[in-house]
């Protein structure tokens, strides 16, 4: 049967969120999690349903991805179909011609997990690999420890502080208060939970968003910062512990995050809050 490539509209990207949720696992690779498809909305619903892509065989959706910056897309495949060759060659020619509309002219890098039929036929066709990620996992069977620190939870009025901490942490002028009335006014903010760290004198010291794909499925962190003038006094173990916290109340099994190898005082972090790291991925790179 035909495989077929489609763009969502606004209220069809929750078919594309449910195929997510359905297909994450504890035993899965590190992958495309409805929460990134959930932080992506902050930049608005049609922004972000002019961003994803279905790939669908008989009426079902067999993959989903995002591009998630002008030359990222980060994607995945339903578990039965990771060796699926139909599939994988779909996949190959519709990243690797531009006039599909999936991505760009020029050099461009995706996104997916390890163990897809797809990686074999991109390094057939030449697609390099890019710098290496560090996926880390923690379990949340047992009860998460308590952070030490003064956790609140991110609403309206802590809007400015997860923007100033995120600002900060990121090096960019980006975050505002609107990407948080933004994200928290879409449809999928009821599965997630934004905390922030703060100081003895009020300051805010650390931030984080931590999404739940369902009950007894693995939950996401996406974003986690901690303020220039806070780093190294452990806020980011701290939010981190936190957050895991949240998702376990909320039912999550584990809960995953995927960082730069080279961000080596990220990956410090998450094992500091209990994450384990899982041998690395490379991003795969079609070049100009």
């Amino acid at each position: 049967m035909t495989i077929v490539l489609g763009t969502p509209t606004a209220g069809g990207v929750r078919e594309a969120m449910g195929a997510l949720r359905e297909w994450q696992d504890d035993g899965a690779p590190m992958q495309l999690h409805p929460g990134d498809i959930g932080w992506n909305h902050r930049l608005g619903a049609a922004e972000t349903a002019a961003v994803v892509r279905t790939w669908s065989r008989a009426g079902r959706i067999l993959a989903v991805g995002m591009l998630d910056s002008p030359t990222v897309f980060r994607m995945t495949v339903a578990p039965d179909a990771f060796r699926d060759e139909d599939v994988a060659r779909r996949l190959v020619e519709d990243l690797s011609l531009p006039e599909r509309g999936v991505l760009p002219e020029g050099a461009v890098s995706v996104e997916a997990p390890l163990g897809l039929l797809l990686h074999d036929l991109l390094t057939e066709e030449g697609w390099g690999v890019d710098e290496p990620w560090t996926p880390l996992f923690r379990d949340l069977a047992e009860a998460v420890e308590d952070p030490g620190v003064r956790i609140t939870a991110i609403g309206p009025e802590q809007a400015q502080d997860f923007a100033d901490v995120l600002r900060s942490a990121f090096g960019t002028s980006r975050p505002t208060r609107a990407y948080w009335h933004a994200m928290a006014a879409g449809p999928f903010y009821s599965d997630a939970r934004c905390l922030g760290a703060y100081d003895d004198q009020g300051a805010p010291a650390a931030a984080v968003t931590v999404w739940s794909a369902g009950p007894g499925k693995p939950g996401l962190v996406e974003p986690m910062g901690v303020h220039e003038d806070h780093r190294g006094r452990g806020y980011g173990r701290a939010i981190t512990l936190a957050g895991a916290a949240a998702l376990r109340e909320l039912g999550a099994s584990s809960v995953r995050v995927c960082t730069p190898s080279s961000n080596a005082g990220g990956v410090a972090t998450y094992k500091a809050a209990g994450f384990e790291a899982r041998p690395e991925i490379g991003d795969r790179i079609r070049t100009a």
